[in-house]
């Protein structure tokens, strides 16, 4: 696979004004990337569950127009947002050469998501993937053509550029995203299905989210990732990652709950370790991201509950599980994990199917 396969192959035609409506979740990255060399590649490949109920949806409106360059407006929830200008600025300009309608139009991105923005639940992620899979869905009806396996490869390699991790939600179940020799298939471009058998314990897998800090996060994903340039334990990390990969394969397909647990919460961990130890370092983990984490822990010991924990770059929780044991930590987390949350809030989510695309 190579990015020639992504510039157009088909001549454009100019359709009137119209309006397009695309939904995709976040995802939750089971082995972590960190760190990323240019053109959004990964510095190390990583795994992920999609979810399903944590998503956005985005309504793109676009009309004709003959004035040279980029033009939109940004709405979230119905307000404009001036301030997602730069980062879609950015985006465009990223994916023009495999897209070059985007100068014919002027766009109204009409975006919301059912989980707080910029608090650690990839809010980017499923934004990003939900713009994407809208431009590819024009782009099909400007070229008068339809090809749904490679529309969804096609926005998996555009929602990189603007979100590295986006790529990951496009298809659903497990995703790989970047190079790793023991995974066919698996590519720096694009997210792709996890190509071998997966024991059915994992594809009803569960999450809730437990929101620490509603907040916006204090250091972004993106200064993070640059952070790892000159970080004094990055290939380490970086071997982990692929050694993390190769363990999670066979792990995966026997059902092995104990490795799986080992894994993750291993990851998670590496992944805070290295913002704790970068040059600024610094700390999204908050204090009852930790009481959390110990909460676990100890019901996992006195009960032998096969749950664990996963951070992404932000303080909130993800408390994973199989959902055959869903009663007992449903009552374990209303008990004794809420009173850590914001306003005792949480997210209940499991494993989804990806993006689509909503008729309206």
């Amino acid at each position: 696979m190579t990015i020639k396969e992504f510039l157009p192959k088909q001549p454009y035609t100019i359709i009137e004004s119209g309006r397009l409506t695309c939904s995709a979740p976040s995802n939750i990255a089971l082995v972590k990337y960190w760190g990323k060399k240019p053109q959004q590649i990964p510095t190390n490949p990583s795994i992920s569950f999609t979810l399903d109920s944590c998503r956005t949806t985005t309504t793109l409106v676009f009309s004709p127009k003959t004035t040279k360059g980029l033009a939109f407006e940004v709405f979230l929830d119905g307000k404009l947002k001036p301030d997602f200008g730069p980062k879609i600025q950015q985006f465009f300009e990223r994916i023009l050469p495999y897209i070059p309608f985007l100068e014919s139009y002027a766009f109204r991105i009409e975006t919301s998501n059912t989980f707080p923005h910029s608090s650690g639940i990839a809010s980017s992620a499923s934004g990003m993937s939900a713009l994407a899979l809208c431009l590819v869905t024009l782009e099909e009806q400007l070229t008068l053509t339809s090809n749904p396996e490679y529309a969804k490869r096609k926005a998996s390699f555009l929602a990189r550029l603007g979100s590295g991790s986006a790529c990951r939600s496009l298809e659903g179940g497990l995703v790989v995203w970047g190079e790793h020799s023991d995974i066919l298939g698996s590519s720096d471009l694009v997210g792709i299905s996890f190509p071998y058998q997966i024991h059915d314990v994992f594809k009803n897998y569960q999450d809730t989210i437990l929101l620490i800090d509603e907040g916006e996060k204090q250091v972004s994903s993106t200064v993070g990732h640059n952070l790892m340039h000159n970080h004094p334990f990055a290939n380490q990390r970086f071997n982990q990652a692929h050694t993390h990969l190769k363990e999670m394969i066979p792990v995966l397909e026997s059902g092995d709950l104990e490795g799986f647990i080992s894994i993750v919460e291993r990851e998670a961990l590496s992944l805070h370790a290295m913002m704790l130890t970068s040059d600024p370092y610094f700390i999204l983990m908050k204090p009852n991201t930790l009481a959390v984490i110990h909460a676990i822990w100890d019901y996992r010991k006195h009960t032998g509950t096969p749950v664990c924990f996963t951070l992404d770059a932000g303080a909130n929780v993800h408390v994973l599980y199989p959902k055959n044991t869903s009663a007992d930590v449903q009552h374990f987390i209303d008990r004794h994990l809420l009173k850590y949350c914001q306003n005792k809030r949480s997210i209940h989510d499991e494993v989804g199917s990806g993006a689509k695309r909503i008729k309206i």
